[in-house]
């Protein structure tokens, strides 16, 4: 079946700037893409690289999207970068989706900001009922985070965790530091201590200390999945589907593993995040909290997905008019 192809770059302001261990992330950018086939049906991909994570670019995505011309078929296999090829087959499978889903709730965690900022806004998420959360680190002074973990910890009800997100800020030492505490707080893992291409001292850290850690930008690659699997990763896998290729090669391979996987969000826009959240509903293993109470998160609201809750269901999911976020970024 020919499809008519189409696609939109869009550069967006966060509604606050994301602060990490790389500094303040102030604007999102990244390419949609429409497929409308022969009896109308129309398909929906977002390609939203993370350069930071060593992913392509939005230039070399754009290309990608040139060199296609108006028309492919519904079931082309195109070669091209990681986000691009991911759009794709999202686009491709949205033809074909089936309105049959899990009707049970998944948890989700909400993304705390940084700094001290994360005791005042742990307060009313608490309420709202999120019981598992995640906070950035490694973006200040080490001393003033190890007392602000000591604070949120102490706000926190029977139950509730923590993941504490260092997006590979710290050397061996630091992480040692930071691990030694964490074994004593209400902390589910610690993602990513140390840089991508750390693989030995990722390892290490995982074997010398009992809270868990999980890879994140080590799993941005092409292959990335397969080889720390191949290696016998211990911990968490924080899968973000929008940065794999192949998604469901990659989430077959961590079943049959029987990995513990988080699948989180890439900060995309709703229509990645609707074909992100298709694969989280879709998995069969244990259910933890998903990565995706981030929103409200950009300056457009019609670019946001679901609103944060503390539950999430394929209703909510169906709900999300990719449509809209195209339109507005005509």
């Amino acid at each position: 079946m020919t499809c008519r192809f189409a696609y939109r770059r869009y550069r967006l302001p966060f509604k606050a700037p994301v602060r990490t261990a790389h500094g303040p992330w102030t604007t999102r950018e990244g390419v949609l893409l429409r497929l409308e086939a022969e009896d109308g049906k129309i398909g929906w991909g977002e390609a939203a690289p993370v350069p930071g994570f060593g992913t392509e670019t939005v230039d070399e995505i754009e290309a990608a999207c040139r060199s296609l011309g108006e028309r492919l078929e519904s079931d082309s296999k195109i070669a091209g970068p990681t986000c691009f090829r991911n759009a794709l087959a999202a686009a491709q499978e949205y033809l074909h989706e089936e309105s049959g889903k899990p009707s049970e709730a998944l948890p989700v965690a909400a993304l705390l900001p940084a700094g001290h900022a994360a005791l005042a806004a742990v307060v009313p998420r608490l309420e709202a009922g999120f019981r598992t959360f995640k906070w950035k680190v490694g973006v200040g002074d080490q001393g003033d985070e190890m007392a602000l973990l000591d604070d949120l910890s102490a706000k926190l009800p029977e139950g509730a965790r923590l993941r504490l997100d260092a997006n590979g800020a710290w050397d061996r030492r630091r992480a040692e530091r930071w691990l030694e505490i964490c074994a004593d707080r209400p902390v589910e893992f610690v993602e990513q201590p140390a840089p991508r291409g750390n693989d030995d001292l990722l390892r290490g850290l995982a074997a010398d200390f009992p809270t868990p850690i999980a890879l994140d930008e080590s799993l941005a690659g092409d292959g990335d999945i397969a080889r720390w699997l191949d290696s016998g990763w211990p911990g968490v896998f924080v899968v973000k589907p929008a940065l794999i290729a192949e998604v469901a090669g990659a989430l077959a391979r961590l079943s049959a593993a029987r990995s513990a996987v988080v699948f989180s969000s890439a900060l995309e826009t709703a229509v990645g995040a609707r074909a992100a959240l298709r694969s989280a509903f879709a998995w069969a293993g244990p259910p933890r909290a998903l990565g995706f109470g981030v929103w409200p998160l950009f300056a457009d609201a019609r670019f946001d997905g679901p609103s944060a809750a503390p539950f999430l269901r394929w209703e909510d999911v169906r709900r999300i008019d990719p449509e809209a976020a195209w339109n507005a970024a005509n």
